[in-house]
């Protein structure tokens, strides 16, 4: 114990460091536990999709979501989200909806906000749709103004 009690008053900064590392990590598994949406992987997507009637909705930028999306996904903004102006997606309140950012960061916050609205079951994708690149599964190109 003694040896603990050295190294930090010796290393302030590193101590401090680690004990924000701790701090992190114990939040994030907090924050995951406590969540009102589930991080689900690729292969549980696809069966919330095609056995359940769940929904891929892609919160990304227009001109991100043109480029390359999940065949048959939604787009909707998080910002249009957050207003509730939810459009031709309040028809899938009891449907499973898979929220997809970039990354699955994003699609977090934007899964609470659709929980607030209503909707029961709120998924996100983990990894968002880098994992879905790294799995080789396609992307559909938008036609419409570049």
């Amino acid at each position: 114990m003694q040896q603990y009690i050295d190294f930090f008053t010796s290393n302030p900064i590193l101590s401090l460091v680690w004990v924000g590392l701790v701090v992190a990590i114990i939040g994030s598994m907090v924050k995951e536990k406590t969540a009102t949406y589930k991080v689900i992987g690729i292969n549980d997507a696809t069966v919330l999709v095609n056995r359940e009637e769940g929904v891929f909705v892609d919160i990304r930028s227009r001109d991100e979501y043109r480029k390359g999306h999940i065949a048959g996904s939604l787009h909707a903004l998080p910002s249009q989200i957050k207003e509730q102006n939810l459009g031709e997606l309040d028809k899938h309140k009891s449907a499973p909806i898979i929220v997809v950012c970039k990354t699955g960061q994003t699609a977090q916050t934007t899964a609470d906000d659709l929980n607030k609205a209503g909707f029961t079951n709120v998924n996100v994708l983990k990894d968002g749709l880098i994992a879905w690149n790294e799995a080789n599964l396609p992307l559909v190109k938008s036609k419409g103004k570049k």
